[in-house]
C-alpha cells in the first residue's frame, strides 16, 4: 500500500509492477509516492488504470530506444 493525500491506497498488482514504478520514479529523481501522486493529479479515470497506462507508455518508450538505439524525444 501507499500513502496518497493522507490516505492509504493499494492496488492488486504484482511485485514486478511496483518494481517498475519504483525504477521509473528513481529515474526521475522522485519517490514512488511522489510519482503516484503526480499520476493521480493528471488522471481522468481510476488510479489503477492511470498507473497501468503510465507504466505501459514508459515501457513503450524504453522499447523504442532498444529497437532504434535512439533516445525518445520528451515533449
Amino acid at each position: 500500500s501507499l500513502g496518497l493525500q493522507g490516505q492509504r491506497t493499494s492496488g492488486p498488482w504484482q511485485h514486478q509492477f511496483w518494481d517498475w514504478l519504483q525504477e521509473m520514479a528513481a529515474s526521475r529523481g522522485q519517490s514512488l509516492a511522489s510519482l503516484v501522486q503526480n499520476i493521480d493529479h493528471k488522471r481522468d479515470g481510476g488510479l489503477s488504470s492511470a498507473l497501468r497506462l503510465f507504466v505501459l507508455a514508459e515501457l513503450k518508450k524504453e522499447t523504442a530506444v532498444v529497437k532504434t538505439d535512439i533516445k525518445p524525444l520528451d515533449h
